[in-house]
């Protein structure tokens, strides 16, 4: 009897087939989104009602007399004190009249779950000159982009130290380029340090939503279009820590809440 081999190399064929199928050789790729990635079909979280939205002002103070600021001497780099009009001092404490408190982060801690806060398309300003940080304290949100700016005629070295973020240390010649930098999760506040100029610190204190502020030497600040709810706000300061304080706006409510920090005190 004649064999037909392309008939048996067929049957073969199907075979080897159905066994890889079986082993799952054959497998359909899973299209499930990974745990971490929102679904396709998420509902939109809340959005802020202008109509019943409420206002919550106030002002941080010091209690007691502010410690002195150090003068720091430049004279290892010339080019730092060019762009300069005044002696650079150290900026852990600084205070207005009445001891108004300068370079406090007033902010929203809790009470706005449910709602949606996407980042600002509008980057931060992040600015060496005169070999120091300017602002010292600043605040963005979360996934905002900040620019880190230099306008000296010195070389930079921008080391931001995170806990909760992605370190990141990158160095910045005279004329070059912002760097664009953005944060992926809530973090009160990350020290900011130059590797070539010891002396320049600053802190960027990055937030899940925009109900927040830097004081200035005014200590004031004033949160905006905030919905109705109870909430924690906190006061951070990078020397007297936070002072967290509970308060509940009402619809078209505004109120007003105040901190004071004790001069004296050496924080948590």
């Amino acid at each position: 009897m004649k064999i037909n081999r392309l008939a048996i190399y067929t049957l073969s064929l199907g075979a080897f087939a159905l066994v890889l199928a079986g082993c799952g050789g054959n497998k359909t790729e899973s299209t499930e989104a990974p745990a971490s990635a929102p679904a396709a079909n998420a509902p939109a979280g809340k959005t802020v009602d202008p109509a019943t939205a409420g206002e919550l002002t106030g002002t941080v103070k010091l209690d007691g007399a502010a410690p002195k600021m150090k003068t720091i001497s430049t004279a290892a780099e010339p080019a730092c004190g060019k762009s300069r009009t005044t002696p650079l001092t150290s900026e852990e404490v600084v205070t207005g009249d009445g001891g108004s408190l300068a370079n406090v982060v007033v902010y929203i801690k809790s009470g706005l779950d449910g709602y949606s806060f996407p980042a600002p398309s509008t980057p931060v300003k992040f600015t060496q000159e005169g070999c120091q940080y300017h602002p010292h304290v600043a605040g963005m949100m979360v996934a905002q982009n900040v620019d880190v700016i230099n306008s000296d005629q010195t070389t930079h070295n921008i080391h931001p130290i995170p806990m909760e973020n992605r370190e990141w240390n990158e160095s910045q010649p005279p004329g070059a380029a912002p760097i664009e930098k953005s944060f992926a999760r809530e973090e009160v506040a990350i020290p900011v340090k130059c590797n070539v100029h010891p002396w320049m610190k600053a802190y960027m204190a990055v937030l899940p939503n925009p109900y927040f502020q830097v004081t200035d030497k005014d200590g004031k600040f004033d949160l905006k279009n905030l919905p109705p709810g109870t909430y924690t706000v906190v006061a951070w300061h990078e020397l007297y820590k936070t002072d967290p304080q509970t308060i509940t706006i009402g619809p078209k409510e505004s109120k007003s809440v105040n901190f004071t920090f004790k001069a004296t005190a050496s924080g948590d």
